[in-house]
């Protein structure tokens, strides 16, 4: 269970009296918890919304079709279960914004590229091609430089 000090912690003040927030080397359990609810919550919310727009298949999109399009969404329980999950994902995105620095936070949005590319590859039975992997790889590599420095 967490301290309130963990809450209140992730800002610190300078010399000048300015509050900052705090570098990653110093992000306290509850924060890397914040990130990774939003991590997971954000893929899972993703692939509903994956599973239920392929339950409706391609989608022509016209003046005439939209009112259908809408009515087949609001019906389908994966993309709106999809939505709320992502929407959740994205409230603990925004809490994790307010400890911590957008520079710090925001590389751990491209683990959910990855994450993304491997349900769709595993799961979703999504072709891979070695150009897009090697993407995938490049990602990764960008990631742990951010986080080490």
């Amino acid at each position: 269970m967490q301290h309130i000090d963990e809450v209140t912690a992730p800002v610190r003040v300078s010399a000048s009296g300015k509050a900052t927030p705090r570098r990653i080397r110093e992000l306290f359990m509850s924060t890397w918890m914040l990130i990774l609810i939003a991590t997971v919550m954000g893929i899972v919310g993703q692939t509903m919304l994956k599973h239920g727009m392929n339950q409706m298949g391609p989608l022509g999109l016209s003046a005439e079709t939209v009112p259908g399009i809408i009515w087949q969404i609001v019906r389908s329980p994966y993309v709106i279960g999809g939505l709320l999950i992502y929407g959740f994902g994205t409230f603990f995105w925004l809490v994790t914004l307010s400890r911590i620095d957008l520079s710090v936070a925001y590389p751990f949005v491209s683990l959910n590229h990855v994450l993304l590319f491997l349900i769709g590859w595993l799961i979703l039975r999504e072709s891979v091609n070695p150009l897009r992997a090697a993407g995938v790889a490049v990602i990764c590599i960008g990631m742990i430089l951010v986080a080490r420095s």
